[in-house]
C-alpha cells in the first residue's frame, strides 16, 4: 500500500497562518539580491511565502515581515511590482 504523499506547510508572512505550500506564493530573493515573485517554486534564492490576496502582501509590507525574512531593505518599488504581478496573476 502506498503512503499518501505530505504536502509541505509554509507560513505565509502576511497572516502567519500555516498553509499547503501549493496554495502561496512564493518571493525570492535571488543570489544576485533581486526580488521577484516565484509563481512555480522553482527559482533559486531565499524564499519566503504570502496568501494569494493583496491583504496578506499589505501586512507583510508594513510589519516588515520580508525585510526581516530576507534581512535586506525592500525598496517601495519592489512591493509595487509585487502587487502588480499578483494582480496580473500569471
Amino acid at each position: 500500500m502506498q503512503k499518501p504523499k505530505k504536502i509541505p506547510q509554509r507560513q505565509c508572512v502576511g497572516c502567519r497562518e500555516m498553509k499547503d505550500k501549493r496554495e502561496l506564493i512564493r518571493v525570492v530573493k535571488s543570489p544576485e539580491g533581486a526580488i521577484t515573485l516565484d509563481f512555480r517554486g522553482k527559482k533559486p534564492g531565499r524564499g519566503a511565502y504570502v496568501c494569494p490576496n493583496a491583504e496578506c502582501l499589505k501586512r507583510a509590507r508594513k510589519s516588515r515581515a520580508l525585510e526581516r525574512a530576507f534581512s535586506a531593505a525592500i525598496p517601495p518599488e519592489v512591493y509595487d511590482a509585487l502587487e502588480q504581478e499578483m494582480a496580473g496573476g500569471e
